[in-house]
C-alpha cells in the first residue's frame, strides 16, 4: 500500500507544476469526461491534487481499506475517457474511448481483487 501512496504523491508532484506553469495543460481540466477551460480549469485543478493527496494519505494510513474507493475512482476515470473521446474535438471516438477505458480499468480490477484477497485472508486467520 505504501507504493500506491508514493504513486499518489508523485502524481501530485507532477500535476501541480503542469497545471500551474504549462499553458497547454493549465487551461484544460477534464471532469466527468467534459473539458473545462480557462479560469474554471485553473480553479478546479486543485480538486485533482486533493483527490490524489487524499489517496496518498489513505493508502499510507489505512492501507487496503482504501482500495474500493481507489478502484471506484479508477472506474470513474475509465468512464470519463469514453465520454471525453466522444465529446471532445481532441477525442478519437467510441472505439478509442472503450479501448482506453478497458486498459484504465485494469488497475481498478486488480485493486478490488486485492481487497477481496486481503479480506478473505483476514477472515481465515480468525
Amino acid at each position: 500500500m505504501k507504493g500506491l501512496a508514493v504513486f499518489c504523491l508523485l502524481t501530485v508532484a507532477f500535476l501541480v507544476p503542469r497545471d500551474l506553469f504549462y499553458p497547454e495543460t493549465r487551461d484544460v481540466e477534464v471532469w466527468f469526461g467534459f473539458e473545462v477551460r480557462g479560469g474554471w480549469a485553473l480553479l478546479t485543478a486543485p480538486l485533482h491534487w486533493g483527490i490524489f493527496g487524499v489517496g496518498a494519505w489513505g493508502f499510507w494510513h489505512h492501507g487496503a481499506r482504501v482500495l474500493p474507493w481507489a478502484a471506484g475512482y479508477v472506474f470513474y476515470v475509465a468512464l470519463s475517457h469514453i465520454i471525453w473521446n466522444q465529446t471532445s474535438p481532441n477525442g478519437q471516438g467510441w472505439l478509442s474511448g472503450i479501448l482506453q477505458a478497458l486498459v484504465i480499468s485494469i488497475p481498478g480490477i486488480l485493486m478490488l481483487r486485492a481487497r477481496y484477497s486481503i479480506g478473505r485472508r483476514c477472515r481465515e486467520e480468525v
